[in-house]
C-alpha cells in the first residue's frame, strides 16, 4: 500500500513525486516509454530557470532529486487504474499496487499530420522525434514539419548537426518565440510559408513530398530524404477514461487549480492537462500543487 502513486516520469510527474516523498508520504512513480516523455527528446533547454543544457540532461537531474527525496520509481507501464473501496488498484503489465490518492502525469503523444503515406513510412524516413533520428540524415535533405517552438528547435538541431533542412508552415508566421525564431533564421534555414503537406512518397523510404500552398493553390514536390513531423502533441489520457475521471473534447483532463479531478482522490498534472503554456516550468509547477493537494487529502487536511 502506497500513500501516493504517480503515473508519468516526466517533470510533471517527477516533481509530484519529489514533494509527496518531502511530505513524507509513500510514494511510487511509474515511468515508460509510452508515451515517453517530451522534455527527454528536447535537444536544447534554455528557457528553465537556472539550467541550459538537453531536456535529458534536465530530467536526469530531476529524477536524481526525486530518488533522493526517497520516492521509488518502476519503469513499467501502466495499463489500467481501478476505484477500490476508499482506495485505488493501479495495474501494469507485470503487476498491481494499492494506493491512497493517484496523480496522473501521462503527458502526450505526438500529433501526426494524417497524411497519404505518413504512416507508410514511419521509420523509413519519417519521424518524430529529431533528437532519436537526426544522426541518420547528416548530410541529407530533410523537412521540418510545424511552426512551433518544437518544429524550430527541431530544424536547429538538424542543421547544427549537418543536415539541409528546411520548414514547412501553414501559416505566413511562425508562432515559435521570437528568441527560437532568431536561431532559426541566424542559420539561414528556409522556411516554405503558407503550406501544408499532402503527400509523403517514395518507394522503400521517403524520397520526396507534395506541398500546397494555399496562396496560390499550387501544388510542388520537393525531393526529401527525410521528414520530421512536429505538429504538437494530443494528451495520453485514455488510461482514466474507465475510472470516471472527465476530460474535455481534446482528450485533456479537467482539474481545477488544485488539480484536482472530478473523482475524489484522483489528481493529474502536466501536459495530460489543457495548460495555456506548455513548458517545463509549468509541469513542474502543476506536479508540485497536485503533490501538495494529494497530502492534503491523504492526510484529511482541508484544501
Amino acid at each position: 500500500m502506497y500513500d501516493i502513486i504517480i503515473i508519468g516520469g516526466g517533470p510533471a510527474g517527477l516533481t509530484a513525486a519529489m514533494y509527496s516523498a518531502r511530505y513524507g508520504l509513500k510514494t511510487l512513480f511509474f515511468e515508460t516509454v509510452d508515451p515517453i516523455s517530451q522534455l527527454s527528446l528536447a535537444p536544447h533547454i534554455e528557457n528553465y530557470p537556472g539550467f541550459e543544457g538537453s531536456g535529458m540532461e534536465l530530467l536526469n537531474k530531476i529524477k536524481e532529486q526525486t530518488i533522493k527525496a526517497g520516492a521509488e520509481g518502476i519503469f513499467e507501464k501502466v495499463i489500467r487504474i481501478i476505484k477500490s473501496n476508499d482506495n485505488f488498484v493501479v495495474k501494469t503489465e507485470n503487476d498491481e499496487y494499492k494506493t491512497k490518492a493517484v496523480i496522473v502525469a501521462t503527458g502526450g503523444k505526438y500529433r501526426e499530420l494524417g497524411v497519404e503515406g505518413e504512416k507508410e513510412f514511419v521509420g523509413k524516413g519519417v519521424s518524430y522525434c529529431a533528437t532519436c533520428d537526426g544522426p541518420f540524415f547528416r548530410g541529407k535533405k530533410v523537412a521540418v514539419i510545424g511552426g512551433g517552438n518544437a518544429a524550430v528547435g527541431e530544424a536547429v538541431y538538424l542543421k547544427d548537426i549537418g543536415c539541409d533542412v528546411f520548414v514547412v508552415h501553414r501559416r505566413d508566421e511562425l508562432r515559435a518565440d521570437k528568441a527560437m525564431q532568431k536561431s532559426l533564421f541566424s542559420r539561414n534555414i528556409p522556411v516554405v510559408w503558407n503550406s501544408i503537406v499532402k503527400r509523403i512518397e517514395g518507394s522503400d523510404k521517403v524520397e520526396r513530398i507534395v506541398v500546397y500552398n494555399k496562396v496560390s493553390e499550387t501544388e510542388k514536390t520537393i525531393d526529401v530524404d527525410g521528414v520530421f513531423i512536429a505538429v504538437g502533441v494530443q494528451p495520453a489520457t485514455d488510461i482514466v477514461k474507465d475510472l470516471g475521471v472527465e476530460r474535455d473534447s481534446k482528450g485533456y483532463i479537467k482539474v481545477d487549480k488544485f488539480q484536482r479531478t472530478n473523482i475524489e482522490g484522483v489528481f493529474a498534472a502536466g501536459d495530460c492537462c489543457d495548460n495555456p503554456l506548455n513548458q517545463v516550468v509549468t509541469a513542474c509547477g502543476s506536479g508540485a500543487t497536485a503533490a501538495n493537494s494529494a497530502f492534503r487529502f491523504v492526510t484529511g487536511l482541508e484544501i
